[in-house]
C-alpha cells in the first residue's frame, strides 16, 4: 500500500481516538474516512456526524446496523425474521443446558469474532462439555457442508443497494479467501435484497458470508458493515466501489450498478522479500 502521509493514532477504544482522528481531518483537509477495522466501526459510526461537521463523510452504516453485523447472534436473529435462511443458531448456554436437541457436527463461535479467529467444530456432546470459552461469549451453528461464498454488497448515500456481487471461496486461508470466482446466483441475489431491506441506514460497503448446498438451498452466516478481505475479485469484475465512493464525494455522478462480470477468477500469491 502506499500513502502520502502515515499518522499514529491511539486504539480505536481509546477515548483519545476520535479527537486525534478530527485533528487530522481538521488539518489535512480530509474528505472521505473508510473504516475497515471491525472494532473501529461503532466508534466511527458514533461519530460520523461530527467528523461531517468537518468536511469528513464518513463512509459506514449506522451504529444500528454495525450493532447487527457486530453481533452474530442477533445477525442470525434478524435475518431469520426478515425471511432470510439461516443456520440453526443460539447462545452457547442455550446448548449447554440442554433445552435444544442439535444434530452434530456443531459449529461454535465467539459472538463478537471475526477474521475466524477462535471458531471450533465440534464433532460430540462430549466435546462440547469439555469445550473451554475462556470467558468468551459464544454461539452454537449447525453444521452446512457445501461451497462458501461472500456476496460484496454497495449502498450509495442514501442507502440503496446498488451492486451485489458473490464470489465462490474456492480456497480459503486464516479466514482470507486466497483463491475465487465470480457466480450470479439468484438464491444470493435474493438474500442481498432482504439484506438491504432490514438493515437500517446500510452505507457504502457490506458484504456477508453464505453456504450454499449441492442441491441448491443456501444460508447466510455473517454480515460484515464493511469492504470484505475478498473486495479486490469484485472490484476486478467491474464492481468499482472504491471508484463510486469517490464520485459520490466529488459530487460526480455515480456510475454504480450491477453490471459486473461473472466468471472473473483471483489467485493470490505469497511472495518472498529479502533485504540485505
Amino acid at each position: 500500500m502506499r500513502a502520502d502521509l502515515a499518522y499514529e493514532v491511539p486504539r480505536c477504544t481509546h477515548p483519545e481516538f476520535v479527537t486525534r482522528v478530527k485533528e487530522i481531518v481538521a488539518r489535512e483537509g480530509i474528505d472521505l474516512i473508510v473504516p475497515t477495522i471491525d472494532t473501529e466501526l461503532s466508534v466511527y459510526a458514533r461519530a460520523a456526524a461530527d467528523l461531517r461537521s468537518l468536511g469528513a463523510e464518513v463512509s459506514v452504516s449506522s451504529e444500528k446496523a454495525v450493532h447487527i453485523a457486530r453481533n452474530k447472534l442477533l445477525t442470525s436473529e434478524t435475518l431469520a425474521a426478515a425471511g432470510v435462511c439461516v443456520p440453526r443458531t443460539a447462545s452457547l448456554s442455550s446448548v449447554l443446558s440442554g433445552r435444544i436437541d442439535w444434530n452434530w457436527p456443531l459449529i461454535l463461535k465467539p459472538v463478537g469474532g471475526s477474521s475466524s479467529i477462535g471458531i471450533r467444530r465440534l464433532l460430540s456432546e462430549s466435546e462440547l462439555e469439555s469445550f473451554d470459552s475462556n470467558g468468551q461469549d459464544y454461539l452454537a451453528q449447525e453444521f452446512w457442508a457445501g461451497d462458501e461464498y461472500t456476496v460484496n454488497m454497495f449502498f450509495d448515500r442514501f442507502g440503496q443497494l446498488q451492486s451485489a456481487v458473490p464470489h465462490r471461496r474456492i480456497e480459503v486461508r486464516t479466514g482470507e479467501v486466497s483463491k475465487g470466482r465470480t457466480e450470479r446466483l439468484s438464491s444470493l441475489e435474493f438474500a442481498a435484497r432482504r439484506i438491504a431491506e432490514v438493515l437500517p441506514e446500510p452505507r457504502g460497503a457490506i458484504c456477508f458470508q453464505a453456504i450454499v448446498r449441492p442441491n441448491g438451498e443456501y444460508a447466510v452466516f455473517e454480515i460484515n458493515a464493511r469492504f470484505g478481505g475478498g473486495y479486490p475479485l469484485a472490484h476486478a469484475a467491474g464492481a468499482t466501489f472504491s471508484k463510486w465512493l469517490l464520485e459520490e464525494i466529488s459530487g460526480r455522478s455515480s456510475s454504480a450498478s450491477n453490471a459486473w462480470r461473472e466468471g472473473v477468477t483471483m489467485l493470490r500469491y505469497d511472495a518472498g522479500v529479502f533485504i540485505g
